[in-house]
Parts: C-alpha cells; structure tokens; sequence
C-alpha cells in the first residue's frame, strides 16, 4: 500500500509521472494545466491554477499530500502547510533533477521498481541521442524562445536537451538562471550577434508564430531565419520538467538537428 493515499498535484509533471508509476489511483486532483496523460483531464478534478490557486479548493479533496513546484508555487504550499496539509515542493531545474523527481515520486508512493524502470528508460533516450549526436562533426547554434514579450530564452534542462541532441545553445550562459526574471534578453539585436542557425520557439500557453519571429527587425540577417529553421515545438512537450522533456521534446530537438545536417551537406 502506499504511503499517501490521496495527493493532490499542482503540476502537470507530477500527474504524468504518477500515472507512469502506475500510481495514478492516488492522485485526487490536478492542475487545469496538465496535458500529459489526456486520459487526466477526464479522470481527475482540475483543482488548481499553476501560478495561482485557491487553498479551498485543494483541501476540498482532502489530499493527505500535496505536490508542488518551484518558488511560483511556495505561497500555495505555505498556506497548505498551514493549514495541516504534508507538501512536497519539487525544484527541479535540470536533467538530473528531473531523474531525482521520478525517484522521489516513486519512493512516495512506494513503487521504487517502477520508478527505476522509468529513469533506466528516461537515461537509455539521452545516452541513445547523445551517441546519436557524436557523428556530427559541427554543431549547429541553436536559440530557444520560451517567450516572446519580453524575449525569454530557455531554462537549464531545455539548455541541456539541445546539447544532448547535438547542438549549442546560444544562450546557455542564461540558461543557469532559474528565475525567467533572470532570462530576459534585453535587446533582441543580441540574437542576431549570436547568429542562431536553428530557432525553437515553445512559447507557454500560446500558439508560436515564425512569421512574426521572422519580420523582427534586423531578424532576417539570422542563419535560421534564412534557411527556414524556425520550428515551434510545443510547449506541452519541453517546458514541463519531467518525463515528456526527455521522451517527448528531445526527440524533436534531435529530429531539427538532424534537419539541419542534412541541409548542410546538400548544399554546395
């Protein structure tokens, strides 16, 4: 038996780990955001915002624990806690955090084989695209958009994916920051300096537009808008750290990559 039998999630990565773990009888309510499994989004009470919620709506559940992520969700937690409520606030920020939460979740709801299963699987994709990646002699620069208003670039485990599929990310020395805050590309002419040759965009919660990515001032001098490497990826599938990163959102990194190899050895 496990060890709660009533948890309530507040991201959407937890509710797809649980559900991978086999655990997903446990989970009592979710956040309105989570999109992995689909099945979720019939099966569970939608509970809780991402950024914002209210304290009785969760205690409506009567979750004997809840999971929370980041900083962002450390006001609901408080108030949980507060009110008598066991919180486990996740912060993974990286791909190792992400194999860490899958161990965590398992060992909170006693399926350790489960999840050791699942983070042997998760590591056999990074090992298998990183092998992959090392027959490229070059690597393409890469620039990941996770907002457009103000320029945002990508967080560290969507820095580390790019890597693991054979690119550099040309802002990874932003990608250190946790905090978006910490992300803002102030002047958007520095990603023309950067000359990415691939643009991703992922941005959270709306539909991506390359054509207006593409008609930025000064924009049209970037390799990747020159070629046609301005892909969206969506955000479902990258911007959640947990198991969809690395099953879902690498994949299409390597598949972009490999894209762009192929374009260079066609070319005169």
């Amino acid at each position: 038996m496990s060890l709660y039998q009533r948890i309530a999630c507040l991201s959407t990565e937890a509710v797809e780990t649980l559900y991978a773990l086999g655990a997903q009888d446990a989970i009592v309510g979710i956040s309105g955001y989570t999109t992995r499994p689909a099945q979720a989004r019939h099966e569970k009470p939608k509970i809780s915002g991402f950024s914002s919620s209210r304290t009785e709506r969760i205690l409506a559940v009567k979750p004997d624990l809840v999971i929370g992520f980041s900083n962002i969700q450390a006001e609901i937690c408080r108030d949980l806690a507060s009110a008598g409520i066991e919180v486990h606030l996740f912060n993974q920020r990286d791909i190792a955090g992400i194999l860490r939460m899958v161990e965590v979740l398992a060992a909170l709801v006693q399926r350790q084989e489960q999840g050791r299963h699942l983070v042997a699987d998760l590591q056999a994709r990074i090992d298998a695209a990183r092998e992959r990646s090392r027959q490229w002699s070059v690597r393409p620069k890469i620039y990941f958009e996770e907002w457009n208003d103000p320029l945002i670039s990508g967080i560290g485990w969507v820095s580390e994916l790019i890597g693991v599929a054979g690119g550099d990310d040309v802002f990874a020395d932003l990608a250190l920051h946790s905090s978006a805050k910490q992300r803002i590309i102030a002047d958007p002419l520095d990603v023309v300096r950067r000359a990415p040759d691939i643009i991703i965009g992922s941005w959270c919660g709306k539909k991506f537009r390359p054509e207006s990515v593409c008609s930025r001032p000064g924009w049209d001098a970037i390799p990747a808008v020159r070629n046609d490497m301005v892909v969206e990826i969506k955000s479902a599938d990258i911007l959640s750290p947990g198991p969809s990163a690395i099953a879902e959102g690498l994949p299409h990194i390597a598949a972009l990559v490999e894209r762009w190899q192929q374009a260079q050895r066609s070319r005169p």
